[in-house]
């Protein structure tokens, strides 16, 4: 392939960008509301010594964590890891709750917050401090704000753009509090390893590796042209992030492309009926959201894991804007599970979700006029 033509990079350092980062978000809580746990492994996970072996692990403390334990794993995994943890179930609407008082606080300071989780959001403060200087004044206020009031950790990154901020955030938790400036970047970048770097996934990880790409700094030696020809119009986003450029706004005013409540259980759903109890409860919260959000839409989704971790998504699409009504709901989502099979085997986790949303005005209505 011939050399692809050098696109010029601009590195903007004019904006404030703040990465707020959750130590440990959900065992902090629990530690939070009982002291005794501070003081030992601690993973939220059904105890997988009362369920047969089932649960995946939601998250562990720092403790869990020195002995390998960590999100995702099986709960029986964490358990040989770490014999003496202690095995909370976790609590989501517990933690849902302090996710909303965190972000209460956040918009003390600026309405422009892009939340990625429960735990973790982007912060534009550019407009709010006039400079570098009262932008990290800001940012070690709002930690020691978070911490006085909820009684939480957390790890800030401060920089310029939401890459850098990110790394940021990441770089010294828990408690952490990292600035990148301009002259850090190359001193930061460089000394990272290739699988390190936001946006290097697994599997690219893994080719660059393989040509000779190990770290930061062997990426930033590789020509933009180069790149490209190798990974396409990812290689082109590699040379700016390794440069420390991503000109990516804060998606603070970004409309809500889709609606869902999704559920793991434990024990597992082993009836066919206990699967479409589910899913009619299931039904009855995404309507009852919908209609709090004054949204509606045309296509909804069934997402359903069996007991030995295989998932189906499956979509239905309306030509029409479904009406918010859980008996309406119920009968396709029911329809949708027949098409998959219908009841099979073991069910641990069940979700409906509406997409091809569209705000609930009167031009969108759909008026059964000849009823």
């Amino acid at each position: 392939m011939t050399d692809l033509l050098e696109m010029p990079i601009h590195l903007n350092t004019k904006r404030r960008i703040l990465h707020i980062d959750m130590d440990a978000f959900y065992a902090q809580i629990e530690m939070r509301d009982n002291p005794a746990y501070r003081t030992v492994p601690l993973v939220l996970a059904h105890d997988p010594r009362q369920t047969g072996g089932r649960g995946v692990v939601a998250t562990a403390n720092y403790l869990a964590r020195e002995l390998g334990v960590h999100s995702a794993m099986s709960a029986a995994e964490a358990l040989k890891l770490a014999p003496h943890a202690v095995f909370v179930t976790p609590d989501f609407q517990k933690y849902r709750r302090v996710s909303q008082e965190l972000h209460q606080i956040f918009k003390r300071y600026t309405q422009k917050i892009e939340p990625i989780a429960f735990d973790e959001a982007y912060l534009d403060i550019t407009d709010i401090s006039e400079n570098h200087e009262m932008a990290v004044a800001l940012a070690h206020e709002l930690q020691q704000v978070i911490y006085d009031e909820l009684g939480l950790t957390s790890s800030v990154g401060v920089s310029f753009n939401k890459f850098l901020a990110k790394l940021a955030s990441e770089h010294n938790k828990p408690s952490g509090f990292t600035v990148i400036n301009e002259e850090d970047i190359r001193p930061f970048l460089d000394e990272l390893p290739i699988q390190d770097i936001r946006g290097v996934g697994k599997k690219t990880a893994e080719q660059m590796i393989q040509s000779g790409i190990n770290t930061g700094a062997d990426l930033y030696a590789v020509s933009q042209s180069d790149l490209a020809n190798k990974f396409g119009k990812s290689g082109y986003i590699f040379y700016e992030r390794i440069r420390g450029v991503d000109n990516r706004p804060v998606m603070w005013q970004r409309e809500r492309k889709s609606l869902g409540k999704e559920r793991t259980y434990g024990p597992f759903l082993d009836t066919e009926q206990a699967v479409l109890d589910e899913l009619k409860s299931l039904s009855q919260q995404l309507t009852d959201t919908l209609i709090k959000a004054r949204l509606h839409g045309k296509t909804l989704v069934l997402k359903l894991r069996d007991s030995e971790f295989n998932t189906e998504t499956r979509r239905e699409t309306m030509d029409d804007f479904l009406p918010n009504d859980s008996q309406e709901i119920y009968r396709i989502a029911q329809d949708i599970f027949e098409g998959l099979g219908g009841y099979q085997q073991p069910i641990r986790l069940l979700g409906l979700t509406m997409t091809n949303l569209a705000a609930m005005t009167f031009e969108n209505i759909v008026l059964n006029l000849y009823e």
